[in-house]
């Protein structure tokens, strides 16, 4: 019984903080931080250390995301205040129809996502999304499931996100291998999890599409004149210019690996200029000239409109990093520890058991990058005299580390707070959502293998 205590005292954290939430209908942000210091107590942490791992994942959450999130709204908030976003949203009708936009946004959100962050992604479609929804007359959901979908995707299968590359570099995976069978499942992964999910939740939950997203996540969306907005190709450059540094970084850092080249000035720059923070500071000053100087708004007005954008995402940033505090209490509270001894032993697939573990790992910590590689540490011994394809392991934890993203996971306030939903609803939206892809894309790691 020793052995799943942890696990008892995670579920009745949980239950506790939900209760806080919906029952009592106190702050998400004060509730996740008072479920932190409970599950803390209850795991027997020293008390000298509590305050310190509170602070820790408050820290460590906020300061890999606070910089990008504070960014990448700027960015987002002066090409919409702009007009650049309704221009980029009305190209998008124009050229795919009404009908299509889902998989206009499908196919943006997955070219974005290759190269940024989920958490980047996210903040720099979700002003697009919110002005094709608006002028389309649709619900967000319609359009943000399969955005989601697309940079979620991404985010678990394919390099040079964190999760697949160190989890590639720990299993001694070929880097392009793991691009290319990630590739292979992620695109059917999408379109199962984004556009088929949609329309089937819109069949079982249509009240859930009847939401309109809480706008004031990027600030009061403004209306113009299509022909006083900017021209798509400097909307469209704006807002992809972090996009372009970073995939040009990663493309670098790819050759680098795949041939060995040697680190030098140039490889050095590329990659500086490609890390997420650079880019989008790089970006944000390029989007200052195109969609304020150039069109001779005034610096005052530029200026406003970034501190609105900061202001609006003021209380969401409290609440991801309440979500990482409470990650930290179980992950120094010895839940990772817990979930390797319930599997020590343990003699069934490679496959299977890495993605098994990563998925215990994912509900029980939160992060899907620390469920991944702890995960590959536990299942490195494992793998000693099987001929299982190093490749297939890599994506097989990649989709454990996805499932059923929930209270002690950033994405779930992230998902929840742009799109205005209440704990209920981000549960059968963005929680089965990631279950689907996580599912799926062991289905399709499975069938892959037995061709590989």
């Amino acid at each position: 019984m020793n052995e799943f205590y942890p696990l008892i005292i995670v579920a009745l954290g949980v239950i506790a903080l939900l209760i806080l939430i919906m029952k009592l209908q106190i702050n998400t942000f004060i509730s996740l931080i008072i479920v932190s210091f409970l599950v803390a107590f209850a795991l027997k942490m020293p008390v000298d250390e509590i305050v310190g791992t509170i602070t820790d994942g408050m820290g460590g959450t906020l300061g890999s995301i606070a910089l990008i999130f504070g960014l990448g709204a700027i960015l987002g908030r002066l090409v919409s205040d702009a007009g650049g976003a309704q221009r980029i949203a009305m190209t998008l009708i124009d050229k795919f129809g009404e009908k299509h936009i889902q998989w206009a946004v499908v196919i943006a959100s997955f070219i974005i996502g290759i190269a940024l962050f989920f958490e980047v992604g996210l903040v720099l479609l979700i002003p697009i999304v919110f002005q094709i929804a608006k002028q389309l007359r649709v619900s967000m959901l319609y359009l943000g499931i399969p955005m989601a979908a697309a940079l979620s995707v991404t985010h678990g299968f394919l390099p040079p996100h964190p999760g697949p590359t160190v989890i590639a570099q720990q299993f001694e995976a070929n880097i392009g291998l793991v691009l290319l069978y990630g590739f292979i499942i992620a695109v059917p992964t999408v379109i199962i999890a984004g556009p088929v999910f949609a329309y089937v939740l819109k069949k079982v939950a249509p009240d859930v599409f009847t939401k309109s997203g809480d706008e004031s996540a990027i600030g009061e969306v403004k209306e113009f004149n299509l022909e006083d907005t900017p021209k798509f190709g400097i909307s469209v450059l704006t807002s992809l210019f972090p996009v372009i540094l970073m995939a040009i970084s990663t493309i670098v850092m790819l050759l680098q690996d795949v041939y060995g080249l040697q680190e030098n000035i140039v490889t050095k720059s590329l990659q500086f200029i490609g890390e997420p923070t650079t880019a989008l500071l790089i970006s944000v000053l390029i989007a200052i000239y195109t969609m304020g100087v150039a069109r001779n708004i005034p610096m005052k007005q530029v200026m406003h409109s970034a501190e609105e954008s900061i202001k609006a995402i003021g209380m969401m940033l409290l609440i991801i990093g309440g979500g990482g505090v409470f990650k930290q209490v179980l992950i120094d509270g010895g839940v990772g520890d817990a979930v390797e001894q319930i599997f020590t032993g343990v003699n069934i697939s490679p496959i299977l058991l890495a993605w098994i573990i990563a998925a215990v790992l994912r509900i029980a910590l939160g992060s899907a990058t620390v469920a991944a590689l702890t995960t590959a540490g536990l299942v490195i011994p494992l793998m000693q005299g099987s001929d299982v394809n190093v490749a297939l392991m890599v994506l097989a934890t990649g989709a454990g580390s996805l499932i059923a993203s929930h209270v002690n996971d950033a994405g779930f306030w992230m998902f929840k707070e742009f799109f205005g939903l209440n704990i209920k609803e981000t549960f059968y939206t963005w929680t089965l959502l990631e279950t689907i892809i996580s599912v799926v894309g062991l289905i399709f790691v499975l069938l892959l293998s037995v061709f590989v």
